[in-house]
């Protein structure tokens, strides 16, 4: 519910001690069911549906299995647990700034503008925060927002990420008073939100994690305290939920996702995998105990948070959880392999095969000899695999894709010895068409190009010769394509040739390819 804001004072049982620090855009704090004319809770076949996301500055996944985690464990045995990695530069560094304002967007930095913390060239205008855009679409809604790294919730260092649209924004300073004493007041102001009050739609941040890393590094002991002591924060919030006395007529999903990660020695902002690792874990109805998926990206949260109150989620690079692609390069990932050739990959990492998914062909009859076994012609692999081939060469911003996803890489089949050059087609299955009709060819492009590269889509109606349908000349950076395509009179089935040729002159990825 959008109304007249103004800044006041936050108090919360050490009133004199949070006095000098918090300031919050609220109208007197938290809401009760006695002093606001409450919304009646739903019935059990109308449940109001709400939603909680919860942010842990710089949380490397894979250290929360060895915290003392409790809360954080009980999320991902209830629900699903995704990785997700990061791009890296030149779209963006692996900060907060841009980590923070994709979750909160749902759209890719080269769209909200944001490429490091110092937030110049955002453009919120045009890509808002999921909050300000449920006050746009749903203003009878309450929206709730509670950070304590300043320019997430307040002008402070050309904040806000989420803007003065939101109803209810408290704002510590982390940075300035230390993130060890700010979160637990961010936690205690949250809770009486969730527990006493109605928000909708919240988002609350917890910093000290972060801190831990850059001072100790991901591997160390100080790291695991500072995620046990978010994890008990988290639990508060968990416990405010399950609190509230009209729980039982409410739909509530929870998400948790984090920025960016943390090396072993302390640190971010650069391509390596550990601090391009992100992950959301979220729990609610319909989401299977303990499932792990591939094909959610960060961009997600904002989505599934849209979706889920009532608030249409178009536009967005993300999706909601529950809209899943039905990608057919995904279905290879149960038959992935560990690497051949390429020493950079470690040796139990499982990402990619030459074996295109039931009714699609690889053209290797034009294909030289030799050449680095992984990427000899049209191959799948994963970002967590191909990625890691070799660093910094803009293989970091398919960002676009999910999963599993088509390679044709020249540069690294190169890198073995081989004669010849690389010449390889991939090819749909044949799709039904009626004749006269005009049809949409869509998929998800990253093109890096060099002179002497060849890229092309040509198109095949009931077999007949391929026409070239469309040619790429230039980079296309993560791009989705939608390609028109007229169907002649009479023709009933259509392929897509995918060709690609190059020598030593970089790569071409391919993901969901569909007929529209």
């Amino acid at each position: 519910m959008h109304r007249s804001v103004t800044a006041v004072t936050v108090a919360l049982a050490a009133a004199a001690t949070l006095a000098a620090t918090a300031t919050a855009t609220t109208t007197a704090g938290p809401r009760t069911g006695a002093d606001t004319g409450q919304r009646a809770a739903g019935s059990a076949a109308d449940p109001v549906d709400k939603v909680l996301v919860i942010g842990l500055d710089g949380l490397n996944l894979d250290r929360v299995a060895d915290a003392d985690a409790p809360h954080l464990k009980r999320l991902m045995r209830a629900g699903m647990t995704a990785p997700s990695p990061l791009y890296a530069r030149p779209m963006a560094a692996t900060s907060s700034g841009p980590g923070w304002s994709t979750v909160a967007t749902g759209v890719w930095p080269d769209r909200h503008g944001v490429r490091d913390n110092s937030f110049q060239g955002k453009r919120f205008d045009t890509h808002p925060d999921f909050l300000t855009r449920i006050e746009q679409a749903r203003p009878e809604l309450e929206t709730y927002a509670a950070a304590d790294w300043e320019p997430l919730t307040s002008t402070d260092q050309n904040g806000p990420v989420f803007g003065p649209a939101v109803d209810t924004r408290l704002s510590l300073k982390g940075d300035r008073d230390g993130y060890a004493g700010e979160d637990p007041k961010i936690a205690a102001h949250a809770v009486e939100q969730l527990r006493d009050g109605d928000p909708d739609a919240s988002y609350v941040y917890f910093g000290e994690i972060d801190i831990a890393g850059h001072r100790h590094g991901a591997a160390s002991g100080a790291y695991r305290e500072a995620i046990a002591h978010s994890d008990a924060l988290v639990g508060r919030l968990l416990d405010a939920v399950d609190a509230r006395p009209t729980r039982s007529g409410e739909n509530w999903k929870i998400l948790v996702a984090t920025d960016h990660g943390h090396t072993d020695s302390g640190g971010h902002g650069g391509s390596s995998p550990a601090e391009r690792q992100t992950f959301v874990i979220a729990t609610g109805a319909g989401i299977p105990a303990g499932s792990v998926r591939h094909d959610v990206r960060l961009v997600d949260v904002a989505a599934t948070a849209l979706d889920h109150v009532g608030v249409p989620a178009a536009g967005l690079d993300g999706r909601p959880l529950d809209s899943q692609d039905g990608d057919a390069f995904d279905t290879l990932r149960p038959g992935l392999r560990t690497r051949a050739d390429e020493g950079h990959i470690p040796a139990d990492v499982q990402g990619w095969t030459p074996t295109a998914p039931e009714g699609w062909e690889v053209d290797n009859s034009r294909m030289g000899e030799g050449g680095t076994t992984e990427w000899h012609g049209w191959t799948f692999s994963t970002d967590a695999f191909w990625s890691r081939t070799h660093r910094d060469q803009w293989r970091e911003l398919n960002v676009r894709s999910r999963d599993v996803f088509a390679v044709a890489d020249s540069d690294e089949w190169d890198d073995t010895p081989h004669t010849g050059a690389f010449d390889s087609t991939l090819i749909t299955p044949a799709w039904e068409v009626e004749g006269g009709t005009t049809r949409e060819l869509r998929f998800t492009t990253h093109l890096r190009h060099e002179s002497g590269q060849r890229a092309e889509v040509l198109v095949s109606f009931d077999g007949g010769t391929p026409r070239l349908l469309r040619a790429y000349d230039r980079d296309t950076v993560a791009s989705p394509q939608a390609l028109p395509v007229k169907v002649p009179q009479g023709a009933e089935t259509v392929r897509f040739h995918f060709r690609y040729r190059g020598d030593n002159n970089w790569y071409w990825t391919l993901d969901a390819v569909h007929l529209a």
